[in-house]
């Protein structure tokens, strides 16, 4: 076996981590909206392969999101659609799809058992996690959502698996640091002391918060802009200025600070609103350790703090493949398993 690609394939963003001899040699990621090209999907798995210099004997580990979108009519058709893209991009190669108990199974049978593969990535990242972290708590803030996870002596300890129970038990939260509208995050924002409603319009997102305030760079911010300007920190402060239906000629940098940092306060309570609903059910982990991942893991850090956790960061041992944890996590896994070894300490 030459190594292990690992494939998280969402709905707007396609990530791959190559793993050669148990350690992350290369992760990349590429934006990809499945409803508007899905005759893209297989070319550009075949150029992010190559940007991670696979090679023909390389095993694939798949999981993926990219069912839950609008282009397709269910769960079980978008994830055929996914496995038959993976399958005509690599041929004749071993392809396995990671399911939310842990398992690896076939192509032909995630595709009779869709919900068992279906959005199945977070597990994928707790599991990695518990290998070395067997009690905490795993806060990946992604671009669109947020996913809290709890370890229990070494066990996934979630109650939900599906999205939709996921969102029921608060393990599944819908704010990310990039694609979330303003208006998701806040009603109101405090401008000038006192709180001002939001306009409804899609007129910014979180990713312009984050820019603005400098918890993300231009290149982080992968979506198209609202108004199709560029993804500077000028542009991000006009977007802002529109929240409260004004603009940049009535408004200056302390005012858009400040509604930034309304937005940014709300992020982060509502992470740690659903961190404290989870601790309640597992008290054992209170005052324990938060492992934080994702493009958003200083909102991560922050609830957790707030919840009075500690902090690590998954970086630390991953390094930069931690914004892609779910994809280098099943590449770990596989390659372990094929290997035939029980690891308890990585890299």
């Amino acid at each position: 076996m030459s190594g292990v690609l690992g494939w998280d394939i969402g709905g707007v963003n396609t990530k791959v981590a190559r793993v050669v001899q148990g350690t992350v040699v290369a992760a990349q990621a590429r934006p990809f909206e499945v409803q508007r090209g899905l005759d893209a999907l297989r070319p550009l798995l075949v150029e992010l392969a190559a940007a991670v210099s696979s090679e023909s004997g390389d095993v694939h580990a798949v999981t993926m999101t990219a069912e839950l979108s609008q282009a397709f009519r269910t769960k079980c058709e978008g994830v055929r659609w996914v496995l038959e893209n993976v399958a005509a991009a690599f041929p004749h190669t071993l392809i396995k799809v990671y399911a939310v108990d842990g398992r690896f199974i076939d192509p032909a049978a995630a595709c009779d058992a869709p919900l068992a593969v279906a959005a199945s990535n977070w597990s994928a990242t707790a599991r990695l996690v518990a290998r070395t972290s067997p009690d905490g708590v795993v806060v990946d803030v992604g671009s669109t959502t947020t996913d809290i996870t709890p370890i229990v002596a070494g066990a996934v300890a979630a109650r939900g698996r599906t999205d939709l129970e996921r969102l029921r038990e608060g393990e599944l939260v819908y704010t990310g640091a990039l694609r979330t509208p303003v208006e998701a995050i806040a009603p109101t924002v405090q401008l000038e002391g006192a709180p001002v409603g939001v306009a409804a319009e899609g007129f910014a997102l979180a990713g312009d918060v984050h820019l603005w305030r400098g918890d993300l760079a231009p290149s982080d911010y992968s979506v198209p802009a609202p108004d199709g300007r560029p993804a500077t920190r000028a542009c991000a402060g006009e977007r802002l200025a529109r929240v409260v239906c004004a603009d940049r000629e009535m408004l200056d940098d302390g005012a858009i600070t400040e509604i930034a940092d309304s937005l940014w306060a709300a992020q982060v309570d509502r992470i740690h609103d659903a961190l404290a609903r989870m601790l309640k059910r597992h008290p054992s982990l209170e005052r324990g350790t938060a492992i934080v991942t994702g493009l958003g893991d200083f909102l991560a850090a922050e609830a957790a703090r707030k919840a009075g956790l500690r902090v690590a960061h998954l970086s630390a041992q991953l390094g930069q493949a931690a914004r892609h944890a779910p994809a280098a996590a099943i590449a770990l896994l596989l390659a372990w398993k094929l290997e035939g070894e029980t690891v308890t300490q990585w890299p």
